[in-house]
């Protein structure tokens, strides 16, 4: 069997779309499901859209989502070097190789020379607007002599290299996502395959360098779709055989419009500055488009790659759903191993002041176990500032009118006076100490049960709800509490 090779091949533009990087994704999955193999090659034969460090930003989204490519430029040392066979994988270091094919196909009749100035072009689109027609070029330069056309270049006339369609010719091909496609070069433009500027257009240098770099599935956004005749009739002048097409639908926000800067985060950086594990956006991408066989929603890389398949990618858009995504990754945040998420929450607690470079070396066993006691309630490492502030504010607010009604209760008097007999007995609040103080509590007391945790709590936090009593206490510290006591009985029980 043939091994399958998949390409992922983005212009360096500026950041990695969150389309983009699922995109890379499905390619990534299918190769790695069939055994193949996995390239990266970058496009930036639009040199007016180059974006400085666009290349290096991208390597890295990708390494950081765990996708992992085997051919293509890599970063080492914070340099770019390409590994593979089948390189260079830039395709501005690619001219040469454009070149000769470009002269092959003016040499076969399937180019021409084009010397048509944008002011002429202009006029003719803008009339077959008025009438109604679909714009394209009028073949104006198709009848020129390969004689004349190469004298008048070599004077040094501006030209650009169009491909040459049949006319009125049904060109067909088969996509994996879109079924059976038939178009008719009458509604197609000659496609312009080398610019003026010696740099080969995406419709040329794609399907050059997908042939020659053995590519066997060619997986892209379905904006591609209508330029599949154009590139299918290319391979055929070109006597290659056309690999299969996949053109996957569009990632929409939820008013069903594609997902742009617009409508907030779309840059796999700004997921990355929130706090998204991998893991988290990874698992949910995946099913932005895709789905499994079963009910399945909760998937390691491991079980995406066992699972996924083509024909099981829908032809309608798929929603990128925020509410989703925060379940999904919260689920993964569950399951993070917590040494792993205390390092990964630190630089959020250091950027809201919470701890600092000393509080990392002297008190981590500290900072765990905080994170530890949130770690449930996280969807999002960015919203870790907001679910540790309990810890850091001894002047308790009731979070509403039913928490104040349960704090000013006629058994929380009793209540607090008993916990601070029992912290005046020790050093310093351990887990033996957590473990038995609300029975204490209770035995000294009477009260029990929701009259005895909830307004405990409450005093403590603010909160009616929310981690462990044991573990707010062991965080709080012995000091804490007693302050916090002290300033709930003065602000609301009038001591």
């Amino acid at each position: 069997m043939e091994q399958v090779r998949l390409r992922f091949a983005p212009s360096p533009t500026g950041y990695l779309h969150i389309g983009g990087l699922r995109t890379a994704l499905y390619n990534y999955l299918f190769a790695k499901h069939r055994g193949g193999k996995f390239i990266l090659r970058i496009e930036d034969t639009d040199r007016s859209r180059y974006v400085e460090g666009a290349v290096e930003d991208l390597i890295e989204s990708l390494s950081w989502a765990g996708i992992q490519h085997d051919e293509g430029p890599f970063l080492e040392d914070g340099k770019i070097v390409e590994r593979g066979e089948y390189g260079p994988y830039t395709q501005s270091k690619r001219l040469d190789i454009y070149r000769k094919y470009i002269d092959l196909l003016i040499e076969q009749g399937d180019a021409y020379y084009c010397f048509c100035s944008k002011d002429r072009l202009d006029r003719i689109r803008e009339g077959q607007r008025i009438q109604g027609l679909i714009p394209k070029y009028d073949g104006f330069c198709r009848s020129l002599s390969l004689e004349e056309a190469r004298e008048r270049a070599s004077e040094g006339e501006e030209y650009v290299i169009r491909l040459k369609l049949p006319h009125n010719r049904d060109i067909k091909f088969h996509d994996m996502v879109r079924g059976d496609i038939s178009i008719n070069t009458e509604d197609i433009d000659d496609q312009v395959l080398l610019k003026s500027d010696g740099y080969p257009t995406y419709h040329m240098a794609v399907v050059i360098d997908d042939h020659l770099m053995g590519i066997t599935h060619i997986v892209r956004g379905e904006e591609w779709l209508s330029s599949v005749p154009k590139h299918v009739y290319l391979y055929e002048v070109l006597g290659w055989e056309v690999p299969v097409f996949v053109h996957l639908p569009t990632v929409l926000n939820e008013d069903r419009k594609k997902l742009s800067k617009r409508h907030g985060d779309v840059a796999v950086e700004d997921f990355m500055a929130k706090g998204y594990l991998p893991e988290g956006l990874i698992n949910y991408l995946a099913l932005v488009g895709w789905s499994p066989e079963d009910n399945q929603e909760i998937f390691t890389m491991e079980e995406l790659v066992e699972a996924f398949s083509f024909e099981r990618v829908a032809k309608t858009g798929g929603i990128f759903d925020i509410n989703k995504l925060n379940w999904v990754n919260g689920h993964h945040i569950r399951n993070c191993d917590i040494d792993v998420l205390t390092e990964l929450t630190i630089p959020f607690l250091k950027e809201a002041n919470y701890i600092d470079d000393e509080d990392v070396e002297d008190k981590y066993s500290w900072i765990r176990a905080m994170v530890q006691t949130v770690q449930e309630g996280i969807s999002h490492l960015s919203e870790i500032g907001d679910r540790v502030d309990m810890f850091f504010d001894n002047e308790i607010t009731p979070e509403d009118d039913d928490a104040l009604e349960m704090l000013t209760g006629q058994q929380v008097p009793a209540i607090l006076d008993a916990l601070r007999e029992e912290l005046q007995g020790i050093d310093e609040v351990d887990e033996e100490f957590t473990k038995g103080i609300m029975k204490r509590i209770q035995k000294s007391t009477g009260v029990k049960g929701k009259n005895l945790f909830m307004p405990t709590r409450i005093a403590l936090t603010g909160n009616s709800h929310g981690p462990e009593l044991t573990s707010i206490m062991y965080i709080l510290g012995k000091q804490n509490i007693l302050e916090r006591i002290e300033y709930v009985e003065g602000k609301f029980l009038g001591k």
